[in-house]
């Protein structure tokens, strides 16, 4: 399908074209943050005590901290932080699972049996509390919580992409391709993979969501991002002390991981409508 195409239909669906243009809006901020943050000294160790527990205001559009750094600028970087992180814990997911996945589900026997139970021993465990285990383990530091997090998610990915392997492996072409004795390599790469994007980009474009949920959460529980770096859960985290004072402070970095989160639910779900024949054959 033709990105034109998929845009025209992307736009039948409301939220779902109104969530992309706001995720479209995130990866702009997160791309010029620096450029545009109102106070950038404040976005890692300046400090300014004298204003600290300012209202939102028009010189501080989401107040200020407990040491007086404008809450507007350290939000906008937590979107560079957040976006970025997520994208780079989800395509190594998918680096890692869909290999797997296509391995598995091809060669079956042996293979898949080994594989497939190195999944469930992961999948055995809820991804946070895996990732938890994980940054735990390592020590708490953001590159830390994307590794944990992309060792949580690999498997996901691998589980999708056999079950899809086994399916599409017994139609003609694959058979054909096999009878004049191309590669297996080849076969998989080649012949099979691209009959598997579909599922790929849905579930991508919805562990995006996930993933940005889940490092929020590892840094609010301490185990991710640190002081006095401006990541979203982390901010939460230390504005919980602060709440009665300055309920802002926690208030619009949790607006933006939830806006953030729904987006790409919703842009998941309208991907999922557009590239899925049979729903697109039902309406």
């Amino acid at each position: 399908m033709r990105i034109r195409e998929t845009i025209y239909q992307l736009k039948k669906n409301k939220l779902t074209f109104i969530a992309l243009l706001f995720i479209g809006f995130l990866s702009v901020i997160a791309i010029i943050s620096p450029l545009i943050a109102p106070f950038p000294s404040h976005l890692y160790g300046a400090v300014d005590p004298s204003n600290k527990f300012l209202p939102p205001s028009s010189q501080n559009f989401f107040g200020t901290d407990e040491a007086g750094r404008d809450v507007f600028s350290r939000v906008l970087y937590g979107t560079r932080i957040s976006l970025f992180a997520s994208l780079i814990s989800v395509t190594f997911a998918l680096l890692i699972g869909v290999p797997l996945g296509l391995y598995a589900g091809y060669y079956g026997g042996y293979v898949d049996e080994l594989i497939m139970r190195i999944v469930d021993i992961f999948l055995s465990f809820p991804p946070l509390l895996l990732a938890m285990i994980i940054a735990a383990y390592l020590g708490p530091s953001l590159r830390n919580a994307v590794l944990a997090i992309t060792i949580a998610w690999w498997p996901w990915h691998t589980r999708l992409i056999r079950g899809q392997v086994v399916s599409i492996k017994e139609k003609e072409f694959v058979r054909s391709a096999r009878a004049i004795g191309t590669p297996d390599r080849v076969i998989m790469f080649k012949h099979i993979l691209p009959n598997c994007i579909s599922p790929i980009m849905v579930q991508a474009s919805m562990d995006l969501g996930g993933v940005i949920l889940t490092l929020a959460s590892l840094s609010f529980l301490g185990l991710g991002a640190q002081a006095p770096m401006p990541e979203w859960g982390l901010m939460i985290n230390i504005s919980r002390t602060y709440f009665m004072q300055a309920w802002w402070y926690g208030f619009f970095p949790g607006l933006f991981i939830f806006l953030t989160v729904l987006s790409f639910n919703l842009l998941g779900d309208g991907v999922r409508e557009v590239l899925d024949p049979k729903i697109n054959k039902g309406r």
